[in-house]
């Protein structure tokens, strides 16, 4: 389950939109991530290409389980990390920035690592 820092970070933000509202559409996208629509209708037509997400008539993006699995593991992992970063006492947006980044760039082993460190804490 390779996918790039990009993809993932839509993903997670499909997975995020569709908690609160209900449906998602690229305009929703755009408007949460600060991103012109048609550079988020690109990036949507990539993660199609790669099952990643489904597009109905309608417009209305869904997760398939290949992009769940993804959102849900970089969202774990960026609320895991943001929490504990804060916990350290770093600023809670620097935490969430941090945080952002080092979600896609740690392997899943030391990631496992540092939470079940953590947990028994």
């Amino acid at each position: 389950m390779k996918s790039t820092e990009s993809a993932e970070n839509y993903l997670e933000t499909i997975l995020i939109l569709s908690q609160k509202l209900p449906v998602v559409r690229s305009i929703d996208i755009a408007v949460e991530l600060g991103f012109k629509k048609s550079s988020v209708s690109v990036a949507m037509k990539h993660l199609r290409e790669h099952g990643h997400i489904v597009v109905s008539e309608a417009g209305y993006i869904t997760l398939t389980d290949t992009g769940k699995e993804i959102a849900d593991m970089i969202y774990e992992r960026h609320q895991f990390l943001s929490t504990w970063l804060i916990s350290l006492g770093v600023d809670e947006k620097i935490a969430s920035a941090d945080a952002c980044r080092i979600e896609h760039v740690i392997s899943s082993e030391s990631f496992s690592a540092i939470k079940n460190a953590i947990e028994c804490v």
